[in-house]
């Protein structure tokens, strides 16, 4: 299906495994100033873009800014690492429609970037002859806007023609335009929309499927679309002829059309809450249901459905247990003909990461105990076969993906690990080992150093997976200075893969690095990700202490010299590291986070995300929410380690509120706590590599110096509720 999935409805049929990163239909950027209120002082920094809140984020900046760049190397280090993301070492991943190979490419010349293209074989030269569509910098400059590449949504089978998508800044919300491939030029009164959180689907060189702000009412409670519409070229949005309206309610709707040959249908997509959504089929009779269970998620291949399981199945006399593939033919589906084959069931310590096919066979990413293998799967007249691609490494981080399911049996595969630079190869089902296309070359001094996987056991007694990367042979007296990373949420597994900047931030410097497979997460299928659902939240974070105590108890570490690390869902685990394991850490590093439960399903993509935490509009589950709110759990005689809390401004994912209330709460306590907003970035906190560098650079620098002992402590500077704006709308 070759659609602005890119951008939203591949993305969104994946959400189960991407957490809170693929959300890309949200409202435009809050911007809203609340009134103080005695139970919450900040409230009036959940105004986004306010001149008093923008005013009170420079200078929380300045004062970490002057705090950390001050330190020896830090000037150094923001450079190597510029030098790093703007390097051509880097490998150009693409993705290929047609004849061609896409990709877009940042460096120092271009550093918001160059959509391009080559021919397969030019691509597998060391020396590709690159053909540039777009100069993102260029125009930019020739318009004056902050303007970040989104991706592209392009008509087959020519793709000549493509809607893209360009960020201001950043954020989610994106400028839709329609852009003439052969002649490099926008079309003039084409296919455009002016900036909000939206997707496009073709239907034909003159139709589309759109889902937008059509107005007051036309958005659900999440912040999405909930009304798909079909509009016709050379006809006013206003027109656009409605396909389906979901509920206020609803997460998101919309409408996609599948042109594969053969078997060309429209689809109509309802997400009623993050894991439950329905799917249909729109003929000339309307909408016909596609019946599933409850959580199932669905993708299509040809005349099959491929079913991944959430919750166990009983169906015409068998039990498909949750985590398990299955397939059945749509077309006797649809007639009540329910036979299902089964392609993967999970064990104890098996899970399936992702099912994708090529034109002739399906290829299985899956995990055993977090470790990667991938398999091939043949449909036949006697059924189904499956081998196993060899030569695999045993730690790290291996990915199929077809090359293009339309036409070809050729398949990427992107290998990576802690240690281990990345390479991607290309090869054909059937046809031989794959072959290297592009190796990245060792960034960091990786010698002496070893990867090794270990297991702590949580309150409950469950074990809990971790990996360590440390030196060979390392002296267990409890000196090293160590960085744990976890996220715990949205059914997202972590997995080994190779990070320059972790190895030269953290690892050449002596540094430990330690990945922890905590609940909450799908390492081991959906039923380790239940387990800490909503009420259960806190098994997700009863499993990182346990890691931090075991590394500790293997004499690993100390406390002290012992640092926590997480964004997003992992930014709301280490605010509750602070807040309820303080003493088991030496310093915390939240980037991005959600910190303040009691209001998230408030602000932006928040009430989105209601199956993971649940309601804190409910009493009775807010009872539960409040225990793992860090913002509702300070203490102020308590002793909490040091603090860097990172977000950005145009992130319209996860709004900013979070992070800035969180530190003028703890700055009023007088807490060591420091706080770096970049103005621009969206939710991954930096829109260009120049801002990356800095960024990582804080963020590395703070960690090691606080737990070797410095202390970064900033003037504290708080904004008073006196001095709180009052209540405006803009």
């Amino acid at each position: 299906m070759q659609t602005n999935a890119r951008i939203v409805l591949a993305t969104l049929r994946a959400m189960n495994r991407t957490a809170l990163l693929p959300l890309a239909l949200l409202l435009p950027t809050l911007a809203f100033a609340q009134q103080a209120t005695p139970d919450d002082p900040h409230l009036w920094l959940e105004s986004v873009e306010g001149e008093e809140q923008l005013e009170w984020a420079r200078v929380q900046n300045e004062a970490s800014r002057t705090a950390i760049a001050a330190t020896d190397g830090f000037d150094a280090l923001t450079e190597r690492l510029l030098s790093l993301y703007d390097s051509s070492d880097r490998i150009p991943y693409v993705g290929k429609m047609g004849e061609f190979f896409y990709n877009h490419w940042t460096d120092g010349e271009h550093p918001r970037g160059l959509w391009r293209r080559a021919s397969p074989a030019s691509y597998a030269t060391d020396a590709p002859q690159w053909d540039v569509l777009l100069d993102l910098d260029a125009l930019g400059k020739a318009e004056d806007k902050s303007l970040v590449w989104k991706g592209a949504d392009c008509l087959p089978p020519a793709y000549d023609r493509c809607i893209l998508s360009l960020s201001p800044g950043g954020s989610d919300a994106v400028e839709l335009r329609e852009f003439d491939v052969p002649t490099r030029t926008f079309v003039k009164d084409g296919f455009s929309l002016p900036e909000a959180k939206q997707f496009t689907s073709w239907i034909d060189l003159d139709t589309i499927y759109v889902g937008t702000d059509f107005g007051e009412g036309s958005m659900t409670t999440s912040g999405y679309a909930r009304i798909a519409k079909k509009w016709s070229r050379g006809t006013p949005l206003s027109e656009a002829e409605t396909i389906y309206e979901g509920q206020e309610t609803d997460v998101w709707a919309a409408a996609e059309f599948d042109s594969t040959p053969g078997h060309q249908r429209h689809l109509v997509w309802r997400t009623k809450t993050f894991w439950d959504r329905d799917v249909y089929l729109l003929g000339r009779k309307g909408l016909t249901i596609i019946e599933l269970p409850t959580g199932a998620q669905l993708s299509l291949w040809g005349d099959r459905m491929l079913i991944e399981l959430r919750s166990d199945w009983e169906i015409g006399g068998e039990t498909y247990v949750a985590g398990s593939l299955l397939t059945a033919s749509l077309s006797k589906w649809m007639k009540g003909k329910r036979s299902l084959t089964s392609l993967f069931e999970p064990s104890a310590s098996t899970s399936l990461v992702s099912a994708s096919h090529t034109k002739n066979h399906l290829l299985l990413n899956t995990l055993d105990t977090v470790r990667s293998k991938v398999e091939v799967l043949t449909p036949g007249r006697k059924g189904w076969t499956r081998a196993e691609l060899p030569g695999l490494p045993e730690i790290g981080r291996v990915t199929a993906s077809p090359v293009d399911a339309r036409e070809s049996d050729e398949y990427f595969l992107n290998l990576t690990g802690f240690l281990t630079p990345s390479t991607l190869a290309m090869g054909t089902i059937g046809g031989g080992p794959a072959k290297t296309l592009k190796q990245l070359p060792a960034l960091f001094d990786a010698t002496g150093l070893t990867v090794s996987q270990h297991f702590a056991t949580s309150d409950d007694g469950t074990k809990v997976p971790y990996f360590q990367v440390s030196r060979d042979g390392i002296a267990l007296d409890g000196s090293h200075p160590t960085l744990l990373y976890g996220y715990g949420g949205f059914e997202v597994s972590l997995r080994p893969y190779y990070s320059a900047t972790r190895g030269i931030t953290w690892l050449e410097k002596g540094g430990v690095f330690v990945i922890a497979n905590i609940r909450g997460g799908g390492e081991f299928g959906p039923s380790w990700h239940q387990a800490a659902l909503k009420e259960k939240r806190h098994r997700a974070y009863e499993d990182f202490a346990a890691v931090a105590k075991d590394l500790v108890a293997r004499n690993v570490t100390t406390h002290e010299r012992l640092g926590a690390s997480g964004g997003s869902n992992g930014g709301l685990l280490v605010g509750n590291m602070y807040t309820l394991y303080p003493d088991l850490f030496g310093g915390i590093l939240c980037s991005v986070p959600l910190l303040d439960m009691r209001r998230y399903n408030q602000l932006l993509a928040g009430a989105s995300w209601m199956g993971e935490y649940g309601d804190p509009d409910i009493p009775e589950q807010w009872e539960y929410i409040k225990t793992f709110s860090p913002y509702h759990n300070l203490t102020p005689g308590d002793e909490h380690p040091p603090m860097l809390i990172t977000t950005s401004t145009r992130d319209d994912r996860v709004h900013p509120a979070h992070a800035r209330k969180m530190h003028a709460k703890l700055s009023a306590l007088g807490k060591d706590v420091l706080y770096y907003e970049n103005i621009e970035g969206g939710h991954g906190g930096a829109a260009d590599n120049k801002q990356a560098a800095f960024l990582q650079a804080v963020k590395a620098t703070f960690l090691w110096e606080v737990l070797n002992g410095r202390s970064f402590k900033a003037p504290q500077v708080e904004a008073t509720e006196a001095e709180a704006p009052e209540a405006t709308e803009e």
